[in-house]
């Protein structure tokens, strides 16, 4: 039956893609999903509460990643760190999913930021107490840590010596190896400047000297610059045994498959939607099958594209519809509010692209669930 979008008018389709949980593990790239939060909609909060998370909900979509071979990066910026969710929220968030993940044999790495700090200036010495009180809470889960970029330190750094202090600092302090996380103005603008410089050459030498300066204590490197040739760049010239995981929700597939001098692995937002797609092409990229995987993945640039148009960091609300609409939550409502952030155009365009692809375990629900929204967010035409 036809849906009337603001685009015009769509003929769902009637079936989905067939990627039902295998159990197989995926074996030539390592692959972790950014994961979403589900909000409790019964709380009554505003956009200033502290988060109201649905944790059953939450949980029970890591369970949904993880069955599908992939692992999940936790408290990150999906994950609205820093929009929505506070500390105290990503802490519990840390602590329940890792041990979720240890009960089910799920693979998982945690976010290690700053933002218990106070708003205003913070000392570097303040910044790196600060790192140093996360990445403990996040080895003492048993989880792997990831470092990610600060607000504060890109407040409180003079320049790139700021940068390579702090980090060997946290370097020193890590038990096992982490992932240092570049994360670029375009999801953050208050990480503009990031590494000490507004020149990205400048900017991309002092993240390499930190990781050169500790190869045994760097993993990889998650870098979301949406920048393919930057990401290359970099990738050829880290020291050996020092992975690249793709942050590129504009190029993953290219990324992913590399070429005849290396490939990266991949930490995406865009695998929260694309879970069981992305899954299923690496397996055909574990069989030698480079065509069969880009004919998989080459098709969902579009709609990640779409997701991820600027103001890219609102790229959130877009994946939360689409869980909703997959049916992993019962609602659409985002801690902070954030439901509101992106336009009924923009999401009905995600909902004919997420369709057109197979995306929707159950088509008519995802149908009916649009028809909602368009109801309540447009009124009839």
């Amino acid at each position: 039956m036809t849906i009337h979008l603001p685009q015009g008018p769509y003929e769902p389709r009637a079936t989905p893609l067939d990627l039902a949980p295998t159990g197989a593990p995926l074996a030539s790239r390592t692959v972790f999903s950014a994961a979403h939060v589900v909000a409790d909609p019964y709380a009554d909060v505003t956009p200033d509460s502290p988060a109201a998370v649905d944790w059953d909900a939450t949980l029970a979509f890591r369970r949904h990643l993880w069955s599908h071979g992939l692992g999940v990066a936790e408290a990150m910026d999906t994950a609205q760190r820093g929009m929505g969710l506070d500390w105290a929220g990503a802490e519990e968030l840390i602590r329940r999913s890792a041990a979720e993940a240890k009960s089910v044999g799920g693979r998982i790495a945690c976010g290690v930021g700053t933002d218990q700090l106070p708003p205003g200036p913070a000392t570097l010495a303040e910044v790196r107490a600060a790192y140093e009180e996360q990445l403990a809470v996040v080895e003492e889960s048993g989880a792997q840590a990831i470092l990610m970029a600060s607000r504060a330190l890109a407040a409180a750094a003079k320049g790139p010596q700021d940068y390579l202090e702090t980090y060997a600092h946290l370097l020193r302090q890590a038990t096992e190896p982490v992932v240092l996380h570049w994360l670029g103005p375009m999801f953050d603008p208050a990480l503009d400047g990031y590494w000490g410089s507004t020149d990205l050459d400048r900017a991309t030498d002092t993240f390499l000297q930190v990781i050169a300066e500790h190869p045994d204590k760097v993993d990889g490197i998650k870098m979301s610059l949406l920048d393919a040739d930057r990401e290359i760049d970099v990738r050829r010239r880290l020291p050996g045994g020092v992975r690249c995981y793709t942050g590129d929700d504009f190029n993953y597939p290219e990324l992913i498959a590399g070429d005849d001098r290396g490939f990266s692995h991949a930490l995406l937002g865009i695998f929260d939607p694309l879970g069981p797609l992305a899954a299923h092409a690496v397996r055909v990229l574990d069989t030698g099958d480079t065509k069969g995987f880009r004919e998989l993945l080459d098709p969902t640039v579009e709609l990640s594209r779409h997701l991820f148009q600027a103001p890219t960091r609102f790229y959130k609300t877009g994946v939360v519809f689409l869980a909703w609409l997959a049916g992993h939550q019962d609602h659409f409502t985002m801690v902070g509010g954030l439901q509101s952030a992106r336009s009924l155009p923009h999401l009905a365009k995600a909902y004919r692209l997420a369709d057109e692809l197979g995306l929707f375990p159950d088509p008519d629900l995802a149908e009916s669930r649009m028809r909602a929204l368009l109801t309540v967010n447009g009124g009839t035409r």
